[in-house]
């Protein structure tokens, strides 16, 4: 905690100072950060809840002692109580009005549960909803992870195409200079300066088409990893090509079942469910607690005696008109429930597995041949460049070799992004999103 602490210090100031360089790493880390993601601040609300409630059910076997003092006056009427006394001497009855009378008592009293099964299995099904809880904040921490580098893979994708979108301007200016001095040199028409022109014209509209892109994506991060809107950023990383070794669906499957912090925090949730229905369960047995008191008795303070009372006490359940019963009926529906929902997640984490290895092998093809048909692209452009300047070819044949050298591009980036998304669907499916945003 006192890392993250510092950390995020030393990103404000960084703040402070301008733009902020910024890995996928850094990002994931501001998000985890204590003042970072709301969702992950309210996770961790949440495992102090369930403490919380280990502490009310540890309160079942532990004493219960009270105090109590009472000083009172009081008249009474007897024959509200049905007390009528007869006298056995004639002409003389007993009154049915009696007071005032004082009393005074002083007394300490505690209980003691000395058997209670039913308290035993709440007591641990609090403890194992403490790690239903823990197991709940881990895989917040992940999905916060997953959204944070998901959107910084949206950043370095506008960044990419901006980067790209410039490229193309940078290269139809130069196309249209080259077009304006081959009309000045007798070797042009002006439909050709006009066509150049109008590319340009064309590429600085996806210029600033890219610029606003780059600007909500930036935006999207920001929100995603809870900081002012405002900052400017300066991303470290770029969208490149690692190749990785996927390995096999089974190892990847079993990879998935052991660190997917859903199926673990699920299987905490099964087993209180499971514990909640045997507490239910033991409503009907015998329970046993011991009960004591001691204090002062008397008319005042001063020459009251000390009395006292202990023993101790066997509950047992013999018919509460059907509650118990349908108290037991719910739990075991909400056991099954928790049940259907562990079957359902790990049928979702096998098809997540499975999904991502499909996407990253075909992401990985994608980009061999996107590699390709860029090299092919900017051949094809330095040729019919090659041949405009020499007078044996129009510009028509330029224009569209530019074209083809942007689509190219754009797949370029399509396909590095589709890699990258799919590497990172394969850690979150896996459960390893930790070791792929470190690297």
């Amino acid at each position: 905690m006192r890392r993250i602490a510092l950390f995020s210090m030393s990103t404000v100031l960084a703040f402070a100072q301008g733009t902020l360089p910024l890995s996928m790493k850094r990002a994931v880390e501001v998000a985890l950060a204590p003042e970072g993601s709301p969702r992950v601040e309210l996770a961790e609300e949440s495992i102090r809840q369930a403490q919380t409630h280990v502490s009310q059910a540890r309160a079942a076997f532990l004493p219960d002692i009270e105090g109590s003092a009472s000083d009172q006056n009081q008249t009474l009427n007897l024959q509200s109580y049905g007390l009528t006394i007869e006298s056995p001497i004639p002409g003389f009855s007993f009154p049915s009005f009696v007071g005032p009378f004082s009393g005074f008592d002083a007394r300490v009293s505690a209980q003691q549960s000395v058997f209670d099964f039913s308290s035993i299995r709440r007591f641990q099904s609090s403890k194992v909803g403490v790690e239903a809880a823990k197991a709940d904040a881990a895989n917040t921490r992940d999905q916060v992870s997953d959204t944070v580098a998901r959107a910084y893979l949206l950043c370095l994708r506008a960044d990419a195409k901006l980067e790209t979108e410039r490229a193309n301007v940078e290269l139809s200016d130069a196309l249209l200079k080259l077009a304006q001095r081959q009309k000045v040199a007798g070797t042009g028409l002006t439909i050709e300066v006009t066509r150049a022109q109008v590319q340009l014209a064309n590429d600085r509209q996806q210029l600033i088409v890219a610029e606003n892109d780059r600007r909500r994506a930036v935006l999207g991060l920001l929100r995603a990893m809870g900081l002012n809107l405002d900052a400017h950023i300066e991303f470290t990383d770029k969208l490149v090509y690692k190749p990785v070794d996927v390995g096999t669906v089974e190892a990847a499957l079993e990879k998935a079942h052991s660190s997917r912090q859903e199926l673990k925090a699920q299987a905490k949730r099964e087993e209180v469910a499971r514990l909640n229905y045997g507490s239910v369960k033991a409503e009907s047995l015998p329970s046993v607690s011991a009960f004591g008191n001691y204090g002062s008795t008397g008319t005042e303070i001063h020459g009251s005696l000390p009395t006292r009372s202990i023993g101790i006490s066997m509950r047992v359940p013999i018919f509460d008109g059907g509650r118990r019963g349908a108290r037991r009926a719910e739990t075991l529906s909400q056991l099954r429930q928790e049940q259907v929902h562990t079957r359902d997640i790990q049928q979702q984490v096998d098809l997540d597995v499975r999904l991502a290895l499909d996407s990253i092998r075909s992401a990985a093809s994608q980009v061999e041949t996107a590699r390709e048909g860029l090299a092919l692209a900017e051949n094809e452009l330095a040729q019919a460049r090659r041949r405009y300047e020499g007078g044996v070819a129009n510009s028509i044949e330029v224009t569209d070799a530019q074209t083809r050298l942007d689509r190219a591009r754009d797949n370029q980036i399509a396909a590095l992004f589709s890699y990258n998304l799919a590497r990172l669907e394969l850690a979150t499916a896996t459960g390893s999103i930790a070791e792929y945003v470190n690297q």
